[in-house]
């Protein structure tokens, strides 16, 4: 085995956890700050293929948040996700990763060849959107996002959130997060989420917490398996919780948005065959 192979320090996450992180394909739609992160932690938890996907260039309004984007990146309008395919093989040059400058709208084959989708993207509509792709395709999508808000004269409010949405389990709709009301505020706004202030540091907790959603799916380091995960970060306070909002949304039983069986796409796409725990993936 060669030294950046060597993944003693994480073995607590089974003993094919090295196998499987190296046979599973990840999408990430939208590669700035919170898809650079998860692109390198990623990178260095092992993961093996990637399906990269976002249509713009590094510009000088990133670089306080981009992971691995320089200035000489802004000068040659370098692509995001050739800055993040320049982490991934610069941590794990073996790692196969294949990427659209795109919408991942446009993408959709990389979407669809995923076992789970991170979704990086900005507003509730291209939320709703996403999730409906995920769940046609019967992929797992781990969501995140963050907003500041001005509150008061020379004071804001940082906040963000990290959602596990699962094929058959309650949906983003489900918990209270998508509603008719922000959906149809977007609408109005022709579907523009606006330019809403990022910062790196709450980009990387964010990023963190998908990460760490995701690895609790695959490996089997710890055995509960939620039907679904909302958590919800506090910026200001520097804490994480979980959110009470679906406590009082009655969820139970088929989610009721995408509960059909055609609602669900292929019903032999399915993670638990795509990824067997003996680390090997299945065609």
């Amino acid at each position: 085995m060669t030294a950046d192979r060597d993944f003693s320090r994480q073995s607590f996450l089974g003993p094919a956890a090295e196998q499987l992180l190296a046979n599973v394909r990840v999408a990430i739609a939208g590669l700035g700050g919170g898809g650079s992160h998860i692109a390198q932690q990623l990178a260095h938890a092992g993961v093996g293929h990637f399906r990269l996907i976002d249509p713009d260039a590094m510009e000088a309004s990133n670089l306080n948040r981009l992971v691995g984007g320089t200035e000489s990146d802004i000068v040659a309008g370098t692509k995001k996700i050739d800055i993040a395919t320049r982490l991934i093989r610069g941590i794990r040059p073996w790692a196969e990763v294949l990427s659209a400058d795109t919408t991942w709208q446009e993408s959709d084959h990389l979407i669809r060849d995923a076992h789970v989708i991170f979704g990086c993207v900005d507003g509730y509509q291209q939320r709703d959107y996403l999730e409906r792709a995920a769940r046609r395709f019967a992929v797992p999508l781990i969501d995140i996002g963050m907003d500041i808000t001005q509150v008061a004269d020379g004071h804001f409010a940082v906040a963000g959130q990290m959602i596990v949405s699962l094929p058959g389990q309650p949906c983003m709709h489900c918990l209270g997060f998508l509603t008719p009301e922000n959906l149809a505020i977007e609408e109005n706004r022709y579907g523009a989420a606006g330019v809403n202030p990022q910062v790196v540091w709450t980009n990387g907790t964010l990023a963190s917490l998908a990460v760490g959603a995701f690895m609790k799916m695959l490996t089997p380091w710890l055995p509960a398996r939620e039907p679904y995960s909302w958590l919800e970060l506090d910026g200001n306070q520097q804490t994480v919780t979980p959110s009470q909002r679906p406590q009082y949304m009655n969820i139970a039983g088929v989610c009721p948005h995408y509960g059909g069986q055609d609602a669900l796409g292929d019903p032999q796409f399915d993670i638990g065959k795509c990824l067997r725990r003996d680390g090997r993936a299945a065609n």
